[in-house]
């Protein structure tokens, strides 16, 4: 979750001597499937993908991550190009530490849409307590469920012939024989 003051004043902190924001309104905003649900309902179209968004639709989706109760009417203007900043950032954040090796292999082009990612959830047993997560993040466990259940890739005659090749070796090396 990302907590943005918006509409208070900067100020100088003399003990730190760091700036401080002092009044303003302090809003939560959540980058989750929640949010991504919400704004393809107002727009009818999918939010991931390669066509760009234009600077309405963007605000827009800004205005579906707020999770804070009763945001003040016009936040969104009130937006300065740190707050852009902060979100932008915070969008596009990992969150989490796995990692994948990719392959040869291209990704797939499936467009993916909420429902799309609401069936995964529920084709591998996700809670949909998790659609509050971090959309990367929640990617990302989507990804390692679809990973876990493929089977394994058989090795090819060479990776075979290299390990027997180094099992041996090792069992030589132990045993201290000439094999």
């Amino acid at each position: 979750m990302l907590q943005l003051r918006i509409g208070g004043t900067e100020a100088i902190d003399d003990s730190t001597q760091k700036f401080v924001e002092i009044g303003g309104t302090m809003i939560e905003l959540e980058h989750s499937l929640v949010s991504l649900s919400k704004w393809e309902s107002k727009f009818e179209k999918p939010f991931l993908g390669k066509g760009e968004k234009t600077p309405e639709e963007v605000l827009a989706y800004v205005e579906c991550m707020v999770v804070s109760p009763n945001p003040p009417a016009g936040f969104i203007h009130a937006l300065q190009d740190r707050h852009v900043e902060q979100i932008n950032a915070y969008i596009e954040a990992k969150m989490t530490a796995t990692w994948f090796r990719e392959g040869p292999a291209t990704r797939d082009k499936q467009v993916i849409t909420a429902e799309v990612l609401y069936y995964w959830m529920t084709a591998f047993n996700i809670p949909f307590e998790c659609q509050h997560w971090h959309l990367n993040r929640l990617l990302t466990l989507i990804r390692v469920c679809n990973e876990k259940q493929q089977k394994p890739k058989k090795m090819s005659k060479a990776e075979a012939a290299q390990q027997r090749a180094e099992l041996n070796a090792r069992r030589r090396a132990e045993m201290g024989s000439k094999g």
